[in-house]
C-alpha cells in the first residue's frame, strides 16, 4: 500500500498548511526549542556528553496538557473501525460495556476478572516501589484476557499479531546509537506477547521466535480477527501471566520491540483499596491533576556524596538512567545539537533518594529518546508514568509532548480498563510505527523497505540500510529528528546510473508551515545556473517524497491550545552521497570550507538564507581529482520573499551559532537573523574541526571546545566568549601556525567589528539620552561584500590561502 503524499523527482511539492496570509516577514525565529542541543543528533563531530537528560527536561518542560477523557477518547476511536469519522459517544459507550470486568463477572479462558480486584489490594497495601510491579501487572494482564470478551458496537476486535502484555522489566536495556551503548532500565514495558516470551524461551531452551519479519504480515489475518484464540495460543498466554510476566527477564528485551514503557514511584504507605463496586461516573480530577517536573524532588533526600557519577557503579540498583555510553572506554570530553555527541556517558537508575537524579517524568522522557531511535520513521509514542494509584499517559511525537489528567486505577477502574481495551485493539501502526517503512534482513543486516508509485519513474523501490555504519541518527524527542540512512535503489539507479558514492536518504520531520526543503532546492538549482560559485557546490536531489498525515492531527483531537503551531510532517529525500569535511584539515579543510563561504554568500544575495551552518552541513566530493566544497541541508532555511513565519524555532547549531544569537534576548526572537551572523559561524566552524581532529581523527583526551555543545544557547554564549577572551592560550600543538594564526585574525575581524557596533549604540545613547531600542539591522549587498573583504583582505587569509594554491 502506498503511502499518502506528494512524491516527485523534480515537481515542488506545496508548501503543507501554507498561510494564506501575507504580512510581515518574521524577521527572527524565537524560542529555541531544542533547536541545537545534544538530544538532536548524536553524531555531529565526535563529541563527549556525560549528561543527555538535562535536554530531554527542556521537551519535557514544554509538554502541553489535556483532559484524561479527550486521550481516552482519541485512543478509542484510533482503535475504531472507522477511525477517521469523529465518534464522539465511544467512550460513554465503553465505559459501560467494561464495567463486568470491573466488578467480577466476566471469565476468559479460564481466567476470571475477579482477579483484578485481588490484585489491586495487593497493591494497595504498604510496601516498596518494587512490590507493586508485580500486582499491577497481574491486574493489567487479567484485564487484557477479560477485555478480549467485550464487544462495542463500533470497535475492533483484539489485534492478535500484536497480541499486547503487560511485562516486568526492571533489568537494563542495551541500545547502540552509532558507536554508542545506551543503558536504560524502564520498570515495566507492553510488549507483544512474542517478544515478552521470547528471553524466557531462550533461557529454557526453546526457539526464539522471529521478531524481524515485515510490518506488512503484522496486518494480515483482518478477517480472522474475530475467531476465538486456539487452544495453544490461551495456553501460551496464561502460562506467561501467571509467572514470567512478573519476572525480570533473564536476557535484555530489544527496545525495537517495546510498544510503550511504564515506570513507577511511590510516595504514599497507604493506598485507598477498592470500592465494592463499580459505575460508570464522571472524571474525579486527581491530585495533582498533571505531573510538573521535579513533582517528586520534594520527597528525594540528599544524594551520597561518594555516589558521583564518575565512581557510580554500573550495578542493577545503581546504573544511571540520564545518558548514553561509549561502547568501547574512553577518557574527557563533553558535547552538542539537538545534533550532537560522539560519547555520551550513562546508565539505567541512580540509587533510590539520589536528588541528582532526572524526575521520573524525564526518566519516562529518555525511554521515550530510545524508542524512537529504535525504529525508522516513528510518528509517535505513548508511555506510562504510575505514582500511586494514578496513572498518566504521555503522547510523544516530533511537535512535542502532551500528558493527560491522571486516572485513579483503583477508584476509577472502568476508565483504565477502557485504556487498556482501547490499546490492546491498537495495530502496530497505531503504537507509532511506520507502516510505510518495512523492516527486512539482507545478507544478516537489518534494514527497511519503501516503495511507492511516482507519476515519473513509476514504482519507486527503496532500501534504507538502516543498521549501516554509516548511518547518521537521531536521539532525542522533538524536532526534525533527522536521519541519514545508505540507500540503493534500483528505479533510481535506472534514472541516473551507478553513482561513484552511492546515494543517501535524508528522513525528517519538517514543519509543515515552513518552505520545505525540496523548494528551497529548486530555487537553490535555478541561481547555480547563473552563479559558478553556486553550480556544484550543492546537494544534488534526486527524489522526494511528502507524507501527508500532520502532528497537529492528534492536537485538535485532543483540543489542545494553537494545535497547528510547531506542527511537522514527514520527508524522505535521496541525495548523491557525500562527504564530511570534518574528514579534511589545514590547506583541503581551508579550500573546501572557502567554496562553501562563497556559494553560501552568493545563494544569501539571491534570497536564500541558509541559517544553520556547522560541520554537519558543510561536506565535499572530488571530480576531476579536485575538492568540491558544498552545502548541505536547507532544511532550517528560508527564502527572502517567504510570508508569514518561520515557526519556532531559533535556528542554528548552537556551538557554533553567532554570539549575537546566543543572548537571551536574540533566543526570545528580538535579533534579526543577518549574513554577518552565518559568517561567524564558519568561523566557528572552521575553529572547531581545527582543535578538535588532525588529519581527520578526532584527538584524543579533552578538548577546550567541547563543553560548547552541553550549555544551553545563553550559557554557551558566554562560554565562546570567555573563550575568545583567552583564545591564545587554546592552540593545540598539532595546528599548523599559518592556520592557528589565520584562526587568530578571523576572530580579531569580528572582534572590531563587534566594537564599532557596540560604539554605535553607545554614542547613540548618549546622543539623544534615551534608552537604546533595539531595531531590525538591515544589510545590503556592499556591507556583505565590505565584511566578506575584511576576512580576504587579511594578511593570515591571504597566507593560507596561498598555501593552499601552492600544494
Amino acid at each position: 500500500m502506498s503511502p499518502a503524499g506528494e512524491t516527485s523527482t523534480s515537481a515542488t511539492p506545496p508548501r503543507a498548511n501554507a498561510s494564506s496570509q501575507g504580512g510581515s516577514k518574521l524577521e527572527s525565529t524565537p524560542n529555541s526549542r531544542g533547536a541545537s542541543v545534544v538530544s538532536e543528533n548524536i553524531s555531529l563531530v565526535g563529541v563527549q556528553v556525560k549528561e543527555v537528560w538535562p535536554w530531554i527536561q527542556r521537551d519535557i518542560e514544554q509538554a502541553k496538557q489535556c483532559k484524561a477523557d479527550a486521550m481516552l477518547q482519541a485512543l478509542l476511536q484510533r482503535a475504531s473501525c472507522t477511525p477517521e469519522t469523529k465518534q464522539p459517544e465511544l467512550l460513554q459507550k465503553c465505559l459501560k460495556e467494561v464495567l463486568p470486568v470491573c466488578n467480577g463477572q466476566v471469565s476468559a479462558g479460564g481466567i476470571s476478572s475477579s482477579g483484578i480486584e485481588t490484585a489491586l489490594k495487593k497493591y494497595a497495601c504498604p510496601g516498596v516501589e518494587n512490590d507493586f510491579y508485580s500486582p499491577f501487572i497481574e491486574a493489567t494482564n487479567i484485564a487484557l484476557a477479560c477485555l478480549e470478551e467485550i464487544k462495542v458496537d463500533g470497535m475492533c476486535v483484539p489485534v492478535t499479531t500484536v497480541d499486547m502484555i503487560c511485562q516486568q522489566n526492571d533489568m537494563p536495556m542495551y541500545q547502540t546509537h552509532q558507536k554508542l551503548k545506551s543503558t536504560r532500565k524502564p520498570d515495566a514495558l507492553i510488549l507483544p506477547l512474542n517478544s515478552a516470551c521470547a528471553p524466557f524461551k531462550d533461557e529454557k531452551g526453546g526457539k526464539k521466535s522471529k521478531q524481524k519479519s515485515k510490518q506488512k504480515d503484522n496486518e494480515k489475518g483482518n478477517a480472522k480477527y474475530n475467531e476465538k484464540h486456539d487452544e495453544k495460543h490461551d495456553t501460551k498466554r496464561k502460562a506467561h501471566m501467571v509467572k514470567d510476566a512478573k519476572e525480570k527477564p533473564p536476557t535484555p528485551f530489544l527496545w525495537a520491540d517495546v510498544l510503550a514503557c511504564i515506570e513507577f514511584k511511590r510516595k504514599t504507605k497507604g493506598i485507598k483499596a477498592p470500592p465494592s463496586a463499580y459505575t460508570a461516573t464522571d472524571y474525579v480530577p486527581t491530585k495533582p491533576e498533571y505531573l510538573p517536573v521535579d513533582h517528586l524532588k520534594a520527597q528525594s533526600s540528599a544524594p551520597d556524596p561518594s555516589q558521583t557519577p564518575e565512581t557510580q557503579p554500573a550495578s542493577d540498583t545503581a546504573l544511571r538512567s540520564s545518558g548514553l555510553t561509549a561502547a568501547q572506554t574512553s577518557k574527557g570530553g563533553s558535547s552538542s545539537k539537538r545534533k550532537a555527541a560522539d560519547t555520551l556517558q550513562s546508565a539505567a537508575k541512580k540509587p533510590k533518594g539520589n536528588s541528582d537524579e532526572p524526575d521520573v517524568t524525564v526518566q519516562t522522557g529518555l525511554y521515550a529518546a530510545e524508542m524512537f531511535a529504535a525504529n525508522l520513521a516513528v510518528h509517535h509514542l505513548i508511555n506510562f508514568i504510575i505514582i500511586d494509584d494514578v496513572i498518566w499517559t504521555w503522547y510523544y511525537d516530533r511537535q512535542g509532548t502532551i500528558q493527560s489528567s491522571g486516572i485513579n486505577f483503583i477508584q476509577d477502574l472502568p476508565r483504565f480498563m477502557v485504556l487498556l481495551y482501547a490499546l490492546q485493539r491498537f495495530k502496530v501502526h497505531d503504537w507509532g510505527r511506520n507502516k510505510d517503512f518495512l523492516p527486512v534482513e539482507v545478507e544478516g543486516k537489518q534494514c527497511h523497505e519503501f516503495e511507492i508509485k511516482d507519476e515519473d519513474l513509476g514504482t519507486v523501490d527503496l532500501l534504507l540500510h538502516s543498521s549501516h555504519d554509516e548511518r547518521v541518527t537521531h536521539y532525542g524527542l522533538q524536532g526534525r529528528a533527522t536521519n541519514v540512512v545508505p540507500v540503493t535503489s534500483e528505479a533510481l539507479t535506472k534514472k541516473y546510473g551507478n553513482l561513484q558514492d552511492g546515494m543517501v536518504a535524508k528522513i525528517f520531520w519538517g514543519e509543515a508551515d515552513r518552505t520545505s526543503e525540496p523548494e528551497i532546492l529548486k530555487k537553490v538549482e535555478e541561481i547555480a545556473k547563473r552563479h559558478a560559485t553556486v553550480q556544484d557546490h550543492v546537494p544534488e536531489l534526486l527524489w522526494h517524497h511528502t507524507f501527508t498525515h500532520p502532528t497537529s492531527a492528534i492536537r485538535e483531537a485532543l483540543d489542545v491550545p494553537e494545535p497547528t503551531t510547531g506542527s511537522r510532517v514527514l520527508y524522505i529525500l535521496v541525495f548523491r552521497k557525500l562527504k564530511p569535511i570534518k574528514e579534511l584539515h589545514a590547506h583541503e579543510l581551508f579550500d573546501v570550507w572557502y567554496q562553501c563561504i562563497l556559494c553560501h554568500v552568493t545563494l544569501w544575495k539571491e534570497g536564500v538564507y541558509h541559517r544553520d551552518v556547522s560541520p554537519g552541513n558543510l561536506m565535499w566530493y572530488k571530480k576531476n581529482g579536485r575538492l568540491i566544497g558544498v552545502l548541505n541541508d536547507y532544511d532550517l532555511s528560508s527564502l527572502a520573499d517567504d510570508p508569514g513565519p518561520r515557526g519556532n524555532e531559533r535556528t542554528g547549531t548552537v556551538p557554533f551559532m553567532a554570539l549575537d544569537l546566543l543572548t537571551a534576548k536574540a533566543q526570545r526572537g528580538e535579533v534579526k537573523h543577518l549574513y554577518r551572523h552565518d559568517l561567524e559561524s564558519f568561523v566557528w566552524v572552521f575553529t572547531w574541526i581545527s582543535m578538535r581532529y588532525d588529519n581527520g581523527e578526532l584527538l584524543p583526551g579533552s578538548r577546550p571546545v567541547d563543553a560548547w555543545a552541553t550549555f544551553d544557547a545563553v550559557t554557551c554564549g558566554e562560554k565562546k566568549q570567555a573563550f575568545l577572551t583567552y583564545l591564545e592560550d587554546f592552540r593545540p600543538s598539532h595546528i599548523k601556525t599559518v592556520v592557528w594564526c589565520f584562526i587568530l585574525a578571523c576572530f580579531q575581524v569580528l572582534d572590531i567589528e563587534a566594537s564599532k557596533r557596540r560604539q554605535q549604540r553607545r554614542a547613540l545613547v548618549i546622543k539623544t539620552e534615551e534608552s537604546y531600542q533595539a531595531t531590525n539591522e538591515e544589510e545590503s549587498v556592499s556591507n556583505i561584500d565590505d565584511l566578506l573583504g575584511k576576512f580576504t583582505g587579511d594578511i593570515a587569509w591571504v597566507k593560507l590561502s596561498n598555501a593552499c594554491r601552492s600544494q
